[in-house]
């Protein structure tokens, strides 16, 4: 997978994102002080925000150019997204969100990925619980669960870790690692803790006002 983004620019009222990078297999950690952009730029490549100029290309499929006034929708970019607020449907269950992930369709190799990811993430005994009765550790490990079922082109990942204990937090780190390498699943995580990032990426970018440095 390659994603290119070439002079991206998204205002975010005192800065602007300003981005030119290319993304490739493999794991990304985005690092850098909280205000800085890191989340805006997970938002914009997910489709959540709008740039005013820009282009961006994943696999030769403009998702952007704004030029043109070409912007794919998030729900037709096939990217898993796991934000820092997890993003669950408070009124389902587990079960539910799970099987709401835009890429499960029933098929058996479905069933095979979702009992790979239940025991992973332990979260058989949630299974039947309202989203909204889980602690934040247990919404974290719902929320990456879900990305993972959707089968995604690419997983953007925005604190993923911050609400594990240390045993699920190396478990997931490990799972992780175990689906850029063998699915080829291109992953860009945001992350403070340098020792997580330092233990999974293979490459890690610095943001600063809006710039990848």
């Amino acid at each position: 997978m390659i994603l290119e983004l070439t002079g991206i620019r998204v205002p975010l009222g005192h800065f602007a994102l300003q981005i030119s990078v290319t993304f490739d297999i493999g794991i990304t950690g985005i690092s850098g002080a909280s205000g800085s952009g890191k989340t805006s730029l997970l938002e914009t490549i997910a489709g959540l925000r709008r740039p005013v100029s820009g282009r961006m290309v994943q696999n030769g499929v403009t998702l952007v150019d704004a030029e043109k006034g070409r912007f794919l929708p998030a729900w037709r970019r096939r990217m898993g997204y796991v934000p820092q607020d997890h993003g669950l449907f408070s009124h389902l269950n587990v079960q539910q969100n799970l099987a709401c992930s835009a890429g499960f369709s029933g098929h058996p190799s479905d069933s095979a990925l979702a009992s790979q990811v239940i025991e992973l993430l332990e979260l058989a005994p949630l299974l039947t619980r309202r989203t909204a009765l889980l602690s934040g550790g247990e919404k974290a490990r719902v929320a990456l669960g879900r990305a993972l079922m959707s089968r995604p082109s690419l997983l953007l990942l925005d604190e993923p870790m911050a609400h594990l204990d240390d045993r699920l937090r190396d478990r997931a780190l490990g799972y992780l690692r175990q689906c850029a390498e063998e699915w080829g699943l291109p992953i860009l995580m945001v992350s403070h803790s340098s020792q997580e990032l330092s233990a999974l990426c293979s490459r890690i970018l610095r943001m600063e006002q809006g710039f990848l440095t």
